[in-house]
């Protein structure tokens, strides 16, 4: 079942884990690296990763064929988005509440690896009103 704290553990396994990599990677790559050496270590870890999946678009009860793609859904609850720029602007917010809309999800996560520090500058977690309804599990 589906509770607030698994998905806070969740959420502290991928900090975690994207910590690693930017300790051993640094700054300054491709998200696809990023991406790449996430997708990796969270395999690693024993969680369940769907990358690059195809969120749907329907529109006035259309289903229209585009391309737009998450980077990675961890666990199929939580979307993780990975950046690599100077700062997170508010178009990256707008684009994980949207995501997070449309494929009915309670938590997401964007790590800018462009930084100093993960943990403090490097990632921004968004709930929905999903989250809100689970049940604590505390």
């Amino acid at each position: 079942m589906l509770t607030q704290k698994r998905l806070n553990d969740l959420t502290r396994s991928i900090i975690g884990a994207a910590i690693e990599v930017h300790r051993e990677l640094g700054p300054g790559l491709l998200e696809s690296v990023y991406e790449k050496c996430m997708r990796y270590l969270l395999i690693e870890k024993g969680l369940i990763i769907a990358a690059q999946q195809k969120v749907p678009i329907i529109f006035r009860g259309l289903y229209l064929n585009t391309d737009l793609r998450l980077d990675l859904l961890v666990e199929d609850c939580i979307i993780l988005k990975i950046k690599a720029v100077d700062y997170l602007l508010p178009v990256h917010l707008a684009q994980m509440l949207t995501y997070l809309k449309l494929l009915q999800k309670p938590k997401g996560i964007i790590i800018n690896f462009n930084c100093t520090n993960i943990f403090k500058e490097g990632q921004k977690t968004m709930v929905t009103d999903l989250y809100t309804r689970l049940p604590n599990g505390y």
